[in-house]
C-alpha cells in the first residue's frame, strides 16, 4: 500500500502566543501522519504531545 501525503493543521505555544504550523508528511493513514508530526515536534522542538494542538488534517 503507498503512503499518501497529509496536510497537518495546528498550532504550538511559542514565546508571544500560540504560533501556527501546516506540515505536509507522507503516511499510509490519518493516525500515522499525526504520530509522524508529533514526533517531528518533539525530536525538533522539544515539545510533549499535550503541548501541540492539531486543528485538523487533510488528505
Amino acid at each position: 500500500m503507498s503512503d499518501k501525503q497529509f496536510t497537518v493543521h495546528g498550532s504550538f505555544p511559542a514565546r508571544y502566543g500560540d504560533q501556527a504550523f501546516e506540515k505536509v508528511v507522507e503516511a499510509p493513514n490519518e493516525d500515522v501522519a499525526l504520530e509522524r508530526v508529533f514526533a517531528a515536534f518533539g525530536s525538533q522542538h522539544g515539545f510533549k504531545r499535550t503541548q501541540i494542538t492539531i486543528d485538523g488534517v487533510d488528505v
